[in-house]
């Protein structure tokens, strides 16, 4: 018997009227009348169907936003900037129920996605104030030139955008391309599409019809995207894979292209750093509430062999805060994974480290009350005795799994730290100020922390290098690579 959401919240839960596709400012039926179903990870049950796109589809959006881009790219700045405030003010209105649908729809828990709403609703507010900081500069060519740059929009771009934060992303990666005068085309999470169909339902009318557009569906929409002649940029939050996929896709129209991808993320503690704040900092980090499902994750801790020991056994106790649960109840410290597809992959790599010699600490299989017997829960996992070598170690699980080295050879460590594929972020923690910055400089990270772990901060450039990614968001960098320079030069002759 499926286990139904509970009836309080059911009832609270506000499910998208729309199912549709939404673009030039109405609600589409899909050309091949495709509908997909959509479930709760949590508890199997039925969260109703969605319309999915295909090609056709997209050509549809993609001339309506070309139509919207039009008259936004005509709007002042201020006018632009005044509509991201409204939308932000609607999203921290509809806080509750936004966080409530992803709950439901990703399996993250609602006391967490309930941050999601400030994150997004502040990001639109940092962008519409930056809205008339998109400028140009003149330079110096003589008596006889007067010679200047402008900024201006590329068009349409398109945002691919993943399901661990559903909301958020859809959210907070609108504000930059709709500040610079883009008209924007978001693809929402094959997983958990619902939240960004209810997001269209709220702002979508704020703008003129084109500007904002939402469409869901699979790999066939979102290889429509990519190929597509007249979308000028696609932004992804996703997969290495995916990413490779999307430059490939985008070699033909030499659109620009954002990537934020996988991570292997180290955090690295020094012998003079505290335990107890580097096993917080660790768990944190980890992003246990919603089941390590993050790609900023700090999933590799590399502790000295003085604090091993100590930090280990205080991480053992931190992760006992997180109970798996029904992520819909404001009890619940750790929701679900997404889909059956990845509690499978987490579970494969818990019996890869085990058979690679990894020593299981705490963790390592489902969750055992019987009324999540529906949903793809696992407990916090940590692994000690890990090595370079595992493929614990080199792989993102993008789950609940955190792996502990013991080191004592700095130059060793900072090699393992560095040897693998991904480069998204990384935290150090020491209370020597010359050893924090030198280890900064030379892990190959694109966001650190030093002495903390897991937050962002608006206007800071996120991003990684390697395979975790291109480009930087989340700040000006993002606002600016949303436009194009042209170069004007006037002969005074």
């Amino acid at each position: 018997m499926i286990n139904r959401l509970q009836p309080s919240v059911t009832e609270r839960l506000r499910l998208p009227i729309n199912r549709g596709l939404y673009y030039g400012g109405s609600w589409h039926e899909p050309e091949d009348g495709v509908y997909v179903e959509t479930r709760s990870p949590a508890s199997g049950e039925s969260l109703g169907e969605t319309a999915w796109a295909d090609s056709v589809d997209v050509d549809h959006a993609v001339e309506a936003a070309r139509e919207g881009f039009r008259v936004w790219r005509e709007t002042t700045p201020v006018a632009r900037g005044a509509l991201l405030r409204e939308a932000a003010r609607l999203v921290r209105q509809h806080a509750e129920e936004l966080a409530l649908l992803d709950a439901a729809d990703c399996g993250n828990p609602i006391r967490e996605m309930i941050k999601d709403a400030e994150i997004g609703a502040t990001a639109l507010e940092y962008f519409a104030g930056l809205a008339t900081e998109v400028k140009g500069y003149t330079v110096p060519l003589g008596p006889d030139h007067l010679n200047f740059t402008i900024r201006e929009p590329l068009g349409v771009i398109a945002r691919i955008n993943a399901y661990n934060h559903p909301f958020m992303f859809a959210v907070s990666r609108a504000g930059a391309p709709l500040a610079a005068g883009n008209a924007l085309i978001i693809k929402s999470p094959e997983q958990a599409p619902l939240s960004s169909l209810r997001l269209a339902e709220l702002i979508g009318p704020l703008f003129p019809p084109g500007v904002f557009n939402v469409v869901s569906g699979g790999r066939t929409c979102g290889e429509a995207l990519v190929a597509h002649p007249h979308i000028a940029k696609v932004g992804l939050i996703g997969s290495v894979p995916t990413g490779k996929a999307i430059l490939r896709g985008a070699v033909d129209s030499m659109k620009k292209v954002t990537l934020e991808l996988g991570g292997k993320n180290a955090l690295i503690a020094y012998p003079d750093a505290d335990p107890d704040k580097v096993a917080v900092g660790a768990v944190r980090g980890m992003n246990f509430s919603w089941c390590g499902q993050s790609c900023g994750s700090t999933s590799r801790v590399f502790l000295h062999d003085s604090i091993h020991d100590a930090v280990l056994d205080a991480i053992v106790k931190q992760v006992k805060a997180f109970v798996p649960g029904i992520p819909t109840d404001p009890a619940t410290t750790m929701g679900s994974l997404v889909s059956e597809a990845q509690f499978n992959k987490v579970m494969r790599f818990i019996t890869l480290g085990q058979s690679e010699g990894a020593r299981l600490v705490t963790g390592g299989n489902s969750a055992d009350d019987p009324h999540l017997g529906n949903g793809y829960f696992i407990k916090p996992t940590v692994f000690a005795d890990v090595t370079p070598a595992m493929r614990l170690a080199r792989e993102e699980i993008f789950g609940p799994v955190l792996s502990v080295f013991k080191w004592s050879d700095e130059v060793e460590m900072l090699r393992a730290v560095n040897d693998v594929d991904y480069g998204l972020t990384a935290s150090i923690w020491t209370h020597d100020i010359n050893k924090a910055l030198r280890t900064a400089t030379q892990v190959e990270a694109g966001y650190i922390w030093i002495n903390g772990s897991g937050k962002h901060f608006v206007g800071t450039p996120f991003g990684g290098c390697k395979q975790s990614g291109l480009g930087r968001e989340e700040s000006i960098e993002e606002l600016l690579d949303c436009t194009q320079l042209k170069n004007v030069n006037i002969s005074l002759e």
